[in-house]
C-alpha cells in the first residue's frame, strides 16, 4: 500500500512540474529528453509572440481597416496558426502523459532510459511505426486538413462579390450561407433542383456503367466465344482515350443542327421500315441532354469495371460451376449465387466509390454542353450538377465564394454519409478478415 502511494504521489509531482514541458522529464533524469520538450515549447512561445497573437487574432476579427487589412490571408494566417497550436496542444498533453509514465515507473522500481542515446534508441525501437508515418500525417495536415478548415471558415463568413479584400472587409456571418442555402434563402430553390438532379445522375449513369461493364465482361468471358482478345482491345478504347477528347468529340456528334446523330444517324434509321424519328434536341432541351450525359458517361465509364470484372471471374474457380450443374443449377442460379456474390465480395468498395466519383464528375457536365440548356436560377443550368454549380458560384461576374464553400461542406457531407452508409451495409472492409 505504501509503495501504491509512492507510485501516485511521483506521478502527481511528474504532472505537476510537466505544467512547464521538459520540467517532468528533468525531474525523472531524463536530460536530454526534458532539454528537447524545452526547446520546443521556447520555440512555439517565441513563434507565438511574434507571429502567432496576431494571426490568431486577425483570424477572430478578419482585419479593422478596410484597404489595408486582407481579410483573406488573416484567415487563412489565422487557421495556419490554428493548426499549429492545436498540434502543440497535443505535444503538451504527451508531455505530462510521458512524465506521468516514467515518474510511476521509476517508482515501481523499473529501469528508465536516461541518457540521449539509450532514450534515442529506445524511441527507434518501439516508436517506429509512428515515426515512419510521422512524415505523411504532417503532409496530410498541411495538405488535407488545412484547405478543409479555409473552405470551413469561409462558409461562415459574407465573402463574396461585394466583399473582395482588401478593398473590402469580410465578416462572420454564422450559419447565414446554410439558412440561405437549405431553408429560406434565394438559393434553397436552386439547391434542391441541383440535387435532385445530381443524385439522379449519379445513380443512374454509375449503375448503367456498372451494369454494362458487368454484362460485357460475362459475355466476353464465355467459353464459346472465339476472339476474345480482340474484344477485350476493343471495350478497353474508350478507356484508351483521354476522356476530355472524348467528351469534346461527344458534345460535336450530338449537335443539334450538324451532329453526327441527327444529321446521319436518324436520317439513315428512317430509311428502315416503320421507323420514322425526328431529329432531337440534344443540347437545347434538358431532357434530352440529360439523357445524353448518362450515356456518355456509361460509355466512357464501363472500361474501368470491365476490365475488373474480368479478372474476378478468370479467378473463379470452375469447380464451383460444375458442382453447381451436377445440382441442377440453372444459369440464372448459377449467376445468382456464384457469380455475383464473387465479383460484389471482390469489388464492392471499387464500385461504391464509382457513385461518390460521378457524384462529382465535373469534367462531363461542364464540357459537353457548360451545365445547360436554360437555368435553373442562381447561376445554375438545368443539368449543373453541385460540383459544377459552385464552379460557377466561384467565377461567374458576382462571385460567391461563401455560398460556394457552404455547398462544398454540404456537398462533402452527403458523399460521406452516403459512402459511410454504403460500406457498412455492404460490409465492403469486413471482407478483408474473411480473406
Amino acid at each position: 500500500m505504501n509503495n501504491d502511494k509512492i507510485v501516485a504521489k511521483q506521478s502527481r509531482k511528474a504532472m505537476f512540474l510537466s505544467i512547464i514541458p521538459g520540467i517532468g522529464q528533468i525531474v525523472n533524469q531524463q536530460l536530454s529528453k526534458g532539454l528537447f520538450f524545452l526547446i520546443i515549447t521556447a520555440l512555439f512561445a517565441g513563434e507565438l509572440a511574434i507571429f502567432g497573437i496576431d494571426a490568431l487574432s486577425g483570424l477572430i476579427t478578419l482585419g479593422t481597416v478596410a484597404g489595408q487589412d486582407h481579410s483573406l490571408f488573416l484567415l487563412i494566417e489565422g487557421t495556419l496558426q490554428l493548426i499549429v497550436t492545436i498540434i502543440f496542444l497535443m505535444f503538451y498533453i504527451f508531455n505530462i502523459y510521458d512524465a506521468r509514465k516514467i515518474a510511476m515507473m521509476k517508482a515501481a522500481g523499473f529501469e528508465i532510459n536516461t541518457s540521449a542515446k539509450d532514450i534515442i534508441r529506445n524511441a527507434g525501437d518501439k516508436g517506429f511505426p509512428y515515426l515512419f508515418t510521422l512524415p505523411a500525417y504532417i503532409m496530410m495536415v498541411f495538405v488535407i486538413i488545412f484547405p478543409v478548415l479555409v473552405t470551413l471558415f469561409i462558409a461562415f463568413t459574407n465573402y463574396d462579390f461585394y466583399h473582395i479584400p482588401p478593398n473590402n472587409l469580410i465578416d462572420w456571418v454564422g450559419f447565414k450561407n446554410f439558412a440561405n442555402t437549405l431553408l429560406l434563402g434565394s438559393y434553397r430553390e436552386t439547391f434542391v433542383d441541383v440535387l435532385g438532379w445530381t443524385l439522379i445522375w449519379t445513380m443512374l449513369a454509375t449503375t448503367l456503367q456498372i451494369g454494362l461493364g458487368i454484362l460485357i465482361a460475362l459475355s466476353v468471358n464465355q467459353d464459346f466465344i472465339k476472339g476474345k482478345r480482340i474484344f477485350r482491345i476493343i471495350f478497353l478504347l474508350p478507356w484508351a482515350v483521354p476522356a476530355f477528347i472524348s467528351i469534346m468529340s461527344f458534345s460535336n456528334i450530338f449537335n443539334d443542327s450538324v451532329g453526327a446523330i441527327n444529321a446521319q444517324v436518324i436520317p439513315l434509321l428512317n430509311h428502315l421500315p416503320f421507323i420514322d424519328l425526328p431529329a432531337i434536341a440534344w443540347k437545347t432541351d434538358p431532357f434530352w441532354t440529360k439523357t445524353a450525359l448518362i450515356m456518355i458517361q456509361a460509355w466512357l465509364g464501363f472500361p474501368f469495371i470491365y476490365v475488373m470484372v474480368t479478372g474476378v471471374l478468370q479467378a473463379i474457380p470452375g469447380e464451383l460451376y460444375e458442382a453447381a450443374k451436377i445440382d441442377g443449377a440453372s444459369a440464372i442460379q448459377r449467376f445468382k449465387h456464384i457469380t455475383m456474390p464473387m465479383i460484389l465480395f471482390a469489388t464492392a468498395p471499387v464500385m461504391i466509390t464509382q457513385y461518390t466519383f460521378n457524384f462529382n464528375n465535373f469534367s462531363i457536365i461542364y464540357l459537353f454542353n457548360e451545365g445547360g440548356p436554360g437555368s435553373a436560377g442562381a447561376g445554375a443550368g438545368s443539368t449543373d450538377i453541385l460540383i459544377s454549380w459552385i464552379y460557377k458560384l466561384t467565377t461567374g461576374t458576382s462571385p460567391q465564394y461563401s455560398v460556394a464553400a457552404a455547398v462544398t461542406l454540404l456537398i462533402s457531407i452527403i458523399v460521406m454519409g452516403i459512402s459511410l452508409i454504403a460500406f457498412k451495409k455492404s460490409n465492403a472492409f469486413g471482407n478483408e478478415e474473411v480473406m
